[in-house]
């Protein structure tokens, strides 16, 4: 069966699919996006990507293009369409095709684009065994990062140089050594307390769906959290260091530009917090991750 999009009000073909040449989004990356994990036929987290999603679109002045409900009777259609039981939903609103010009163009219709595309969540499993390394990146990102905006060079070229040194992640660093987030993860680190810290919400670091869950968990099983900065020195001498995303929900990491996190092997609170979280999406979609 072939795979299948929607794009503005229809259901086509992927390989059909297609945008006006002159969209903002492909002129000035004039948009939002969400992407939400589908596990056993399931969305995760839906009502937090709904919420959002519209925050976003509001932030940048971009109407809505259908209603929460209505968008989230289409995507469902969508998953269902494709057959996909363990897959990630892509969601982008652009202002839409007008004239190309810097200015707000007052009669632009949103433009709306979902896909689906099959994603292996099990294989997050072997790897939460044995854990990822991470490199760091001099942040050189825009002033909004809270925003979930399709600009996302300065995050592409971060992963290439992460994939260059053989890490799974990039972790950007301010001047003053402080680590915001990951290319497109959030970053965690344990101290030796077993202290869970992690950079606060402000427009350094993009307020994760992941990482809310976690947060939520940790405090109920009385896990202590500091939402503060911490720089990179810090991080490197810490027990353990881990990162989280709808993608990856809980990844120890082990070593950090070359150096050696804690034992070098994912810690007690990464693996009790990563537990957590895989308890909680059973609750939600009852798909079960394979033991490692």
């Amino acid at each position: 069966m072939p795979r299948l999009a929607y794009v503005n009000h229809a259901f086509v073909p992927l390989d059909k699919a297609a945008v006006h040449v002159e969209d903002r989004g492909f002129q000035f990356a004039d948009g939002i996006y969400e992407v939400c994990a589908v596990l056993n036929g399931q969305l995760l987290d839906w009502p937090l990507h709904l919420d959002r999603w519209t925050r976003n679109l509001s932030a940048l002045l971009i109407p809505a293009p259908m209603s929460a409900a209505a968008l989230t009777l289409v995507a469902r259609r969508l998953i269902a369409l494709n057959g996909y039981k363990d897959a990630l939903l892509y969601i982008q609103v652009t202002r839409g095709a007008a004239r190309r010009d810097h200015p707000i163009p007052a009669d632009a219709q949103p433009t709306l684009v979902m896909t689906v595309r099959r994603f292996d969540f099990a294989a997050r499993v072997p790897q939460q065994a044995v854990g990822v390394k991470v490199t760091s990146v001099t942040d050189q990102r825009w002033g909004r990062c809270d925003i979930k905006t399709v600009a996302l060079l300065p995050n592409v070229l971060a992963k290439q140089t992460a994939r260059l040194a053989g890490s799974f992640e990039a972790w950007f660093v301010s001047n003053d050594g402080v680590v915001a987030e990951g290319g497109s993860t959030n970053a965690w680190i344990v101290d030796a307390a077993g202290t869970v810290i992690t950079h606060p919400l402000s427009a350094r670091i993009l307020p994760g769906i992941m990482r809310a869950s976690l947060l939520r968990l940790a405090h109920a099983a009385q896990i202590k959290v500091e939402e503060r900065p911490f720089t990179l020195a810090e991080a490197q001498g810490a027990a353990e260091a881990f990162l989280t995303s709808t993608t990856a929900p809980c990844l120890g990491i082990v070593e950090i530009d070359g150096v050696k996190v804690g034992s070098g092997k994912p810690g007690p609170v990464t693996r009790r917090l990563g537990e957590l979280l895989w308890a909680e999406i059973e609750r939600q979609t009852g798909f079960r991750p394979p033991a490692a």
